[in-house]
């Protein structure tokens, strides 16, 4: 009998061992399902929210302007002072496509300043994407080895920031500018970062 007994706990010993890799791989599974599929994808929390905006200066791209004046680059001093909106972009990226418009709605308000950080890009590639669409950006830097955008905390493009006339970042929203995150999201917090400076 206690043979029996002895044979019947180390097969149940085995099963447990061979399943216990299995509902640990489940519920970790599970886990990672829950945190993915909850909240807004697009309010990934950055570390440098609060923090000054990178100290860093990226050179315009090249032959680009706008109304015949040559685009700047991007100077880090310049954040001062003023609401800007940075938004990192790419001609070969399909959604900046589809955001782009709405940055030319953006352009209108006259409170505010526009900046690009065109992502590595070719410069003929990018003047011909903002030829297409209308070039919304008082400032573009060419981040053409992508230093640029490990700086500002990128995680893949297009991604916006708000910055406030404190030169601090406000808010950072990851993916494209879509119309209800513009009215939803991005208006409203534009409005906070002019309220504060003001």
């Amino acid at each position: 009998m206690k043979a029996t007994d002895q044979s019947g706990t180390n097969i149940f010993r085995r099963r447990v061992l061979v399943l216990l890799p299995l509902v640990i791989f489940l519920a970790i599974f599970a886990l990672f399902l829950s945190r993915l599929y909850s909240g807004d994808p697009s309010r990934i929390p950055s570390a440098l929210i609060g923090h000054l905006a990178p100290q860093i200066n990226l050179p315009p791209i090249a032959d680009l302007d706008r109304d015949g004046h040559p685009v700047p680059g991007i100077v880090a001093a310049g954040f001062k002072g003023a609401v800007t909106v940075v938004n990192v972009w790419a001609s070969w990226c399909v959604p900046c496509h589809d955001e782009a418009p709405l940055l030319m709605q953006l352009a209108q308000d006259s409170r505010l300043r526009l900046v690009g950080i065109n992502y590595k890009d070719k410069p003929e590639n990018a003047r011909r994407f903002l030829g297409r669409y209308g070039n919304p950006f008082v400032a573009a830097g060419a981040d053409q080895n992508g230093r640029g955008a490990i700086e500002w905390g990128v995680y893949g493009v297009p991604e916006t920031f708000i910055v406030g006339r404190d030169a601090r970042i406000a808010y950072k929203l990851v993916g494209p500018i879509t119309p209800e995150n513009l009215g939803a999201v991005l208006k409203p917090e534009i409005d906070k970062a002019l309220a504060a400076g003001s």
